[in-house]
């Protein structure tokens, strides 16, 4: 059995490619956006791990399908959007927002709780400023992802680039836990915008040797982010003269820029 101070950070496989984040200090376990039961259930089950908290960051399916299955009757605190309905769930669910603070005693984890509209109105993450080894982590769900960030449904670009931002500027060594395995095709698209990112370049390797073993891509880091990621690169020349030439539109600002990416991403194959 680990010792209290042994955290792990686990990406539970779900449906084609979600992953489902589970978090424990060797009994006791959180699960993060469990879009599906089953798999979480097998894993405690194997592990010997109790589930003690759920958390959300959005409404979809893929992401909150498996909570009441999970829950089964029992006491299980889930906490969730403040923003969002969440259908059968509503009466189950804590509401949180941003500057809220999510504090669990067993495993001892302390969250704030940010807002990242964009890929949906109401969607949050959740941020642990250090784990008992003192590396923070970013439970991010569908608004950052490795190389990308998410489809928007039902935000803006403005406020989907301003959620990106606040989490840009987080510590570099912060551990980004993404809730999908997208990085390869998203490598893919971020090398048409920023094909002279020699960073880039050697994460695109590094990635597809990680994935040819079966050996997820995530967690990835904000520091790691901020060098490869097109998306929160928008304000640099070199992405900005890329999408010009591409795309044959004037890129006045880095919103612009950001803009005309998602747009790109959206029809990219």
């Amino acid at each position: 059995m680990n010792s209290p101070l042994e955290y792990e950070y686990v990406p539970v496989p779900a449906f084609d490619d979600n992953y489902i984040w589970v978090v424990s200090d060797g009994r006791n376990a959180i699960a993060v956006d469990p879009g599906e039961a089953a798999p979480v259930r097998a894993y405690l089950a194997k592990r010997g791990w109790r589930l003690v908290a759920i958390l959300l960051t959005h409404h979809h399916n893929d992401h909150v399908g498996g909570v009441a299955d999970l829950l089964n009757g029992q006491r299980v605190p889930v906490y969730g959007p403040a923003g969002e309905a969440l259908g059968p769930l509503d009466p189950f669910v804590t509401r949180v927002k941003g500057g809220d603070r999510v504090q669990l005693a067993a495993p001892a984890l302390d969250f704030t709780v940010l807002d990242v509209p964009g890929h949906t109105r109401g969607h949050i993450a959740y941020f642990q400023a250090g784990d008992p080894a003192g590396v923070p982590h970013l439970f991010c769900g569908d608004t950052l992802f490795a190389c990308g960030c998410g489809r928007l449904f039902e935000g803006s670009p403005a406020q989907m680039l301003a959620s990106l931002d606040s989490l840009a500027a987080l510590p570099g060594k912060t551990e980004v836990h993404c809730a999908h395995e997208y990085t390869l095709s998203n490598i893919r698209f971020a090398l048409a915008c920023d094909p002279d990112n020699a960073a880039l370049h050697t994460w695109s390797r590094d990635a597809a040797a990680l994935r040819e073993r079966g050996v997820p891509t995530l967690p990835t880091t904000i520091a790691h982010e901020r060098a490869v990621n097109p998306f929160l690169r928008a304000g640099d020349p070199s992405v900005q003269a890329s999408l010009a030439d591409q795309l044959h539109e004037t890129v006045s600002d880095r919103l612009a820029a950001f803009t005309l990416m998602r747009e790109w991403k959206n029809r990219f194959r």
